[in-house]
């Protein structure tokens, strides 16, 4: 980044006659596709990634674009509309949980959700609509609360287009695809709107048959710092779920690779929100408001054992899910300028309401045979927050914060005996020390207090719903403590480096177990780890990005059993290269190596690692029309995406037998994209 870009992305931040947002980065980002973070990001994980860089990768579903996070992973044990599995800093983040995601400001984790905490359904983002993508790791945020102890994700998504966009995708294994996005102007604004349809039946032998609709419409008038937006989205899914399989069938020949076992299985999504956010800013202050109303509805239905409870029926099983979700998100900050720095002081508000009906059947073949648990679960939440960020001198900065959140729960259970309220509160420090820069080169020190909450009807049980014994409730806010040295630098020309080394510290890995309908509490955990990310522009044609991670996680305290954390992240890699050189043609290149992992406490059964190389060939028919080819597991590998160890029952089999369950990664497959711009 020039000095002339800097200054004019820093006037279009702090002043109120700024050019608009999209405009700023489409004009900064013109000769990279990484922002640089040197004097403004508060710690080494910490930054954002451009437009330019999010377009340039290949990603088989859009849940995959957070993997330009260095060191996350996104996977998936089901049908496609299924939430992704999350691995991040030594956790197995199941579908979401301990990473906070937001769209546009609007949450996307669910809280006490009928198939586990936390869960995060990308499936209804629209690649194409995102402005840019922050990340933050760890819990050294204010602003950052519930979910955020591993990282926290944000997708912006533009005001306007600088260009209309017609799209159509055709691919292997029944993919296709149409989206049609533009922002005419509109009386004082502009009004943008975008409309996504998409198919895709996978390699299956019982076909995905994913079928989803997506729309976005948004007004906004003034800038990014100065204006507001109101903004619709309307998305509808179905599909069909091959879901984990038995290695051992696999293995003697029973099953193909992309053998289902129950056909029955998959679900329904639908998601519907209107949201609005207003920003104004002079050169003393800011403030900022966003606030949301979401309807999320979900039918969801799977069969992990096969034929272990019920050989007659099988152990297919439900679990409904249906919220209002609304909050409030509002902050206001005042700016101070000195002679020898400046001061920046923040404080915030963040209101929350569920109001949830959700349940859990035992199904055949998507018909209701019983009723394990049926509730009813209002979940309010308010967070308060103080944050100064202060430059002492040209080479230190500080960054302290104060965090305060109180959680109300209310469960009406089917059974009296689960059913009640409870509530905790938490407060939250943290402190960030930046010095530098120094040859381009900064230094930093992030401690951190953070939390996640727990499933409401964790907090009220009693009795477990399966079995009928008695059950101990949860502590309904869980604390976590971070401690990260980092380091930045920039100092050789067109290469931008970060290295933190962090250790992160979990009172107890307590989780609601959707799959039964009852709480387990875990033991309480210890994570160290390093991460090393980089960016490097060798030429004006020519980008390489190398993102490596290692992570140590451990059950604290004696068990017989062994202190090793099943599913836990270890060693995670990605190597990209994108090539733009004169003239029509563009491609690039991204090799992702997703390490062995533990699959039982004692370390006995691990995991494979799974290597996939995907890529992208783009050729630019005139100003306005282009047509690119992606191709996935270029390699053709037949490694697993995601792998779990427990016990299930085959039909015909006498006894439940422990196996290593998983799920293929696709097999090789291209896709062709013809894209007209007007």
């Amino acid at each position: 980044m020039t000095p002339r870009h800097l200054a004019f992305l820093l006037a279009a931040l702090f002043s109120p006659a700024a050019a608009h947002a999209d405009d700023i980065f489409q004009r900064v980002l013109v000769d990279g596709s990484r922002l640089n973070q040197l004097g403004v990001a508060d710690s080494a994980n910490a930054g954002s990634v451009t437009q330019k860089q999010l377009d340039a990768r290949t990603s088989y579903r859009p849940g995959e674009l957070l993997e330009a996070v260095p060191g996350l992973i996104v996977s998936q044990h089901s049908g496609e509309g299924k939430a992704n599995q999350f691995y991040l800093r030594g956790f197995n983040l199941d579908h979401g949980t301990d990473l906070r995601t937001t769209v546009d400001e609007m949450p996307v984790n669910q809280r006490s959700h009928g198939h586990g905490q936390g869960w995060t359904d990308l499936n209804f983002l629209i690649p194409e609509l995102a402005m840019r993508l922050d990340y933050k790791k760890g819990p050294y945020s204010a602003a950052q609360g519930d979910f955020s102890s591993a990282g926290a994700a944000s997708v912006v998504y533009a005001n306007r287009l600088t260009q209309g966009v017609a799209s159509v995708g055709l691919g292997q294994n029944g993919f296709r695809r149409a989206l049609l996005a533009d922002s005419p102007d509109a009386g004082d604004g502009s009004l943008l709107y975008a409309l996504e349809a998409q198919r895709n039946d996978g390699p299956f032998t019982q076909p995905d048959r994913y079928r989803k609709l997506n729309g976005v419409l948004r007004y906004s008038e003034g800038y990014a710092n100065n204006g507001f937006n109101v903004t619709a989205m309307a998305y509808d899914a179905s599909w069909n779920a091959t879901d984990q399989i038995p290695l051992r069938a696999v293995q003697d020949g029973t099953l193909g690779r992309f053998d289902a076992i129950d056909a029955s299985d998959g679900g329904k999504a639908q998601r519907y929100s209107l949201s609005g956010a207003w920003r104004q800013t002079t050169d003393d202050v800011s403030s900022r408001v966003s606030a949301y109303v979401i309807a999320n509805r979900l039918a969801l239905f799977s069969n992990f054992t096969y034929a272990m409870d019920d050989p007659d029926n099988g152990d297919q099983f439900a679990q409904p899910d249906r919220r209002v979700t609304s909050g409030l998100d509002a902050s206001h900050t005042w700016h101070r300028h000195t002679d020898r720095g400046s001061s920046d002081t923040t404080i915030g508000v963040q209101l929350q309401n569920d109001n949830i009906h959700n349940g859990l059947y035992n199904t055949r073949q998507r018909q209701i045979l019983s009723t394990t648990r049926q509730d009813h679960i209002v979940e309010s939440s308010i967070g308060v927050y103080g944050e100064n960020s202060t430059r002492w001198s040209r080479w230190l900065r500080t960054v302290a914060g104060l965090r305060a959140d109180a959680y109300r729960f209310d469960v009406r259970s089917d059974r009296a005996a689960n059913s009640g309220t409870a509530s905790d509160h938490l407060f939250s420090p943290s402190l960030s020390v930046i010095a530098g820069p120094w040859r381009d080169t900064e230094a930093y020190l992030n401690i951190g207090n953070g939390f996640h909450s727990n499933d409401a009807r964790g907090t009220t049980i009693t009795v477990d719903p399966k079995t009928g014994e008695a059950a101990d409730k949860v502590t309904p806010l869980v604390r976590s403590r971070g401690l990260e040295l980092g380091l930045r630098s920039a100092a050789i020309a067109g290469l931008q480096t970060s290295l933190s080394l962090y250790r992160l510290d979990f009172d107890s890995e307590l989780l609601f177990i959707g799959d039964a309908g009852a709480t387990e509490a875990g033991r309480p955990s210890r994570r160290y780890g390093v991460e090393f990310s980089s960016y490097y522009k060798a030429a004006s044609w020519l980008s390489l990005d190398l993102d490596l991670a290692y992570a140590r996680a451990r059950s604290r305290g004696s068990d017989p059993a062994g202190d090793f954390i099943p599913g836990a992240i270890e060693g995670v890699a990605q190597l990209a290269m994108t090539v733009t050189p004169p003239g029509p043609w563009s491609g690039s290149l991204r090799l992702r190596y997703f390490g062995p992992r533990p699959l039982i406490e004692d370390n006995s059964v691990r995991s494979a690692a799974s290597v996939g190389l995907n890529g992208r060939i783009a050729y630019q028919i005139d100003k306005t029309l282009r047509v690119e080819v992606e191709g996935y597991n270029l390699a053709n590998r037949r490694d697993s995406a995601i792998d779990y160890y427990y016990a299930s029952r085959l039909p015909g089999e006498a006894q439940p037998v422990d196996d290593i369950h998983f799920h293929p990664v696709e097999s090789r497959s291209l896709r062709l994209t013809l894209v007209k711009n007007f």
